[in-house]
């Protein structure tokens, strides 16, 4: 598969941005619905049990003992309060997240985002004569072709059982352990690494004792990249 259907060209919005636009026009929602209320309570006001009585005109006739009735005055229309219009939320424009930095030209040294570390193990269990077996990987999923040093200085792999360190491909190294490498896309570099069942050290001092039988985990490190956990068995 090639892998640029992993990768998108476009920028993504960031998760900042899209909450700092969620929360304009959530704002600008609010306003409205104030506005709106407010212009409500406004024209109930005006008719309400404060307002005004007409006053009683006339005085009682002394014939007949009866007061004149008054003359209603018209009762006051109130005048709606004119709605106030919602004011637009301007959304300042999103700006594309930035991608991390990639090799442009063939034959730069690979971005650590560009490369993908593998690690397999060609069987679970070894028996007494079993020597474990490992399979290393590192492909290039960049756009250009670049270079990575895989050398035992640059790419470990290093074996624990808990927390004791057992054995790495770093400890001893002769000469400057250097060997780098053209990596063209989606080509892995691939290479076998095998161990003889016996600890080391990084002085190179000590003697190499015999692991003890029990289970293990191999990992391969290159820089800040870490491959799958490989777990097996010594019997």
């Amino acid at each position: 598969m090639d892998p640029d259907t992993f990768r998108g060209d476009v920028g993504v919005e960031g998760p900042d941005v899209y909450w700092r636009r969620r929360v304009s026009v959530l704002t600008g929602a609010l306003v409205v619905v104030a506005v709106v209320a407010w212009a409500c309570t406004s024209a109930s006001g005006g008719s309400g049990s404060n307002a005004p009585r007409p006053a009683v005109a006339g005085s009682k006739d002394p014939g007949s003992g009866a007061g004149v009735a008054p003359v209603p005055s018209p009762a006051a229309t109130p005048t709606p309060a004119p709605t106030a219009k919602p004011t637009a939320t301007r959304h300042p424009a999103a700006k594309p997240s930035p991608h991390p930095s990639r090799a442009q030209r063939p034959g730069d040294p690979c971005e650590r985002p560009d490369l993908v570390l593998g690690l397999r193990g060609e069987s679970e269990v070894y028996a007494k004569k079993g020597t474990p077996r490992f399979l290393l990987t590192v492909v290039n999923i960049g756009r250009v072709e670049c270079t990575v040093d895989v050398g035992p200085r640059a790419v470990e792999i290093r074996i624990v059982s808990g927390t004791d360190r057992v054995w790495s491909t770093a400890d001893c190294v002769s000469g400057d352990g250097v060997d780098v490498r053209h990596l063209r896309r989606g080509i892995p570099h691939v290479r076998t690494v095998g161990w003889d069942r016996r600890r080391s050290a990084p002085d190179c001092r000590s003697a190499r004792q015999k692991a003890r039988d029990g289970t293990y985990v191999a990992m391969a490190r290159l820089g800040p990249l870490r491959s799958a956990k490989v777990v097996f068995h010594l019997r």
